[in-house]
This record gives C-alpha cells, structure tokens and sequence, in this order.
C-alpha cells in the first residue's frame, strides 16, 4: 500500500484525491492553471522524478484525463502550446546550462592546470569514456527487450571503443608525470551537469550514461529542440497567412484604385453617371417644384374666392352709394334751376312793370305767381318722377 506520509507527518496528495478530481471538473485543459508542458508530456517535475536532480511537485495542474482531452481537441484545432511549453523548456535547460558553467569554472579552480596539449588528450579519453558508456547503456535496453543479436553488435563496438580508450590512456600517461597522473580529473558532463572522472570504469560510466538523470536531460534537450522545429514551422505558417491575407488586401486597393482610375479615365460613362445624377436632382428639383405650384395654386384659389367675395360685396355698396349721390345731384340740379328761372321770372316782372300800367302789372303778377306756382309742382312732379325711374 502506498505511503502518503512523509517523515515530518504530514499528508500528501493521494494522485486521485478528491480534490484532484474536483479541480480537473472545475477547469479545462487550456486554463492557465494548467501546465502546458505536462499536456505535452515534456514537463520537467514529470521527467526528472525520482532522480538525484528531483524537482518536486510543479506549481501548475498535473492531470492525465486533461492531456487526453487535449490530445482528443488538438485534432480538431492547434492551440499553440508549444510555445508555452518550448518557453517552460527553454528556461529550464538555462538554468541548467547555468549550473555547468559554474562546475567547470570550480573544477579549473581545484584542479591543477595542465597545458593544451595534455588537455586536448584528456578530453579525447573523456570522449571515449561516454561513448563506451553509452554503447554499455544501450546493451543494457536492448538485452532488457530481448534482442540478443543486437546486443551482441553493440558489445562488439564496446571492445573497439575500449582498446581506443587505452590507447588514448597510454598516450595521456607518457604526456603526464606519475603522480599527476594518479589524481583524478574530472568533467563535467555537458548534457546533465553531472561530473565525471577520467579513470571511471566502465560500470560507473554505464550507470551514469544509462542512468534515468542523463536520460532525462536527454529527452528533454530533444523536446526542446522538437519543439523550437515545430514552433518555427507553425509561425512560419501563419507568417505566410498573414502576408497572403496582406497582398490580398493590397491587391484589392490596387483592384479598387484602378477602377476609381479607369471611370475617371472613361468620359462616357463619367458623363453618364454625371448625368444620371443630373437627371434625378432635376426631376426631384421639379417634383418639388410642381409641389409648390400646386399649393400657390391652392393658396391663390382660396384668395381669389375670397377676393371676389369681397369685391361683390364692395360693388353692392358702391352701386347704392352711386345711386345716393345721383340723387343728390339731380336734387341739387333742380334747386339751382329753379332758382334760376325764380330769379329771371322777377327780372321779367319788374320790366313789364316799368312798361305797363299798374293794373296790368298786377295781373300780369298774379299769372306769374300762378304760373310758377304751376312750374314748382311740375317740376317737383318731374324729379319724383325721375327718383321713382332711376329707382
């Protein structure tokens, strides 16, 4: 049964707790909680646990059913998470790098110095070193699978690269003196940061080249290098769509442009359309002119119905007026003609009278009273006889 105590007492997280399972439920694989290295299987904590560089728990989520979902939804859209995982990377192998610049750099402070001849064939041992280790790492899986043959090829390779080595030991001994030659020199392993010695045998060498540390640092170093190879090509392609989509927009404008151009350069059609235009502003212009004609008209009838009432209404008043003062003038004619023949009527009397006798005189005045007694009824009579006509 599995223990999830540690020496101090205190609990760890069983890998299918109970709050594992409700934080798988409450988020999705591309939360940012979610570690993106782990979806691709590259996570560092992943690959390293258990060895002497053990990385502890990541801070991020971890979940197996999450990559599934990721690797069922990648199918159908690419996400892009190799980058955030090739930056994951990228910084861990940095940092790494970082600690084998300082091993080295205290190594050449420890070690005696030697010159560059003698370095030079300490490395070449070195080398042979890692490749018998690799070969022996290889044996070791190959006869794990069963493949006997194959094995037996590598071990074959193993003794070449071992009678290189001591070849390569004697000569680094004959450039040496015996007592620095017994002190061990190490290295520093370039892909693990791990140190190495020159006299290691080939058991050490097998371990270590073997060994689930140096694989680790190998698998990882490849998926880096994987995934700068498929980052680079995934930006290259959108690279490639953005600029397809850029000279499509530009061959558009330049489409547009020169249609603007050739219109321009097209009097015909120009002048039609201008035309056109001309020809719908008039006939608005006369719609709307033909609109307020017809309310003028509107308008003047309505005035001209009013006017003529009023000009009827007018003539009956000055057609009784003109009657009124024709009256006046008739009457006023009369008058003046009767006073015109009272006045010669008189003058006549006193001529007759300066002639005749007295008593004449006064016959002749009774006749004439009696007479223009007689003309002031007929004339009275003649002007209600005209008031009556003209009425």
């Amino acid at each position: 049964m599995p223990d999830y105590f540690n020496l101090q007492g205190s609990v760890r997280k069983a890998p299918h707790s109970p709050s594992r399972d409700t934080t798988r439920q409450r988020i999705k694989f591309s939360d940012d909680r979610v570690c993106k290295s782990h979806l691709l299987n590259c996570c560092p904590h992943d690959v390293l646990s258990g060895t002497r560089m053990d990385l502890g728990e990541c801070l991020k989520v971890h979940d197996l059913a999450l990559r599934a979902d990721y690797e069922i939804a990648s199918k159908e859209q690419d996400f892009f998470f190799e980058l955030d995982a090739m930056d994951h990377l990228q910084s861990f192998i940095a940092d790494c790098d970082r600690r084998t610049e300082v091993a080295k750099k205290r190594l050449a402070e420890t070690q005696e110095e030697i010159s560059a001849e003698v370095a030079a064939k300490a490395e070449r041992v070195h080398e042979l070193n890692e490749e018998i280790g690799k070969l022996l790492a290889k044996v070791e899986q190959l006869g794990a699978e069963g493949n006997v043959e194959e094995s037996q090829k590598v071990m074959d390779e193993v003794e070449k690269a071992r009678a290189k080595k001591r070849e390569a030991e004697e000569v680094y001994r004959n450039s040496m003196p015996a007592s620095s030659f017994q002190q061990q020199k190490l290295r520093v392993c370039e892909v693990c940061s791990a140190y190495l010695g020159l006299h290691d045998n080939d058991r050490r060498l097998a371990d270590h080249f073997g060994g689930k540390l140096h694989l680790g640092f190998i698998e990882i170093r490849e998926k880096l290098e994987e995934l700068k190879r498929v980052v680079a090509e995934k930006q290259e392609k959108r690279n490639q769509e953005r600029l397809k989509r850029r000279e499509e927009r530009e061959r558009e404008e330049r489409e547009k442009l020169r249609r603007s151009r050739s219109h321009s350069k097209n009097p015909k059609r120009s002048r039609s359309r201008e035309h056109r235009r001309h020809r719908s502003r008039s006939m608005s212009r006369e719609r709307k002119r033909r609109t307020r004609s017809k309310s003028r008209e509107k308008r003047h009838r309505h005035r001209s119905r009013s006017s003529s009432r009023s000009r009827s209404r007018s003539h009956q008043r000055s057609g009784h007026s003109s009657r009124d003062r024709s009256r006046e003038r008739s009457r006023r004619r009369s008058s003046k003609e009767r006073f015109r023949d009272q006045d010669l009527a008189s003058r006549d009397r006193d001529r007759n009278s300066r002639d005749r006798s007295p008593r004449d005189r006064d016959r002749k005045d009774k006749k004439r009273s009696y007479e223009s007694a007689n003309g002031r009824s007929e004339d009275r009579r003649s002007s209600e006889e005209r008031e009556a006509g003209e009425i």
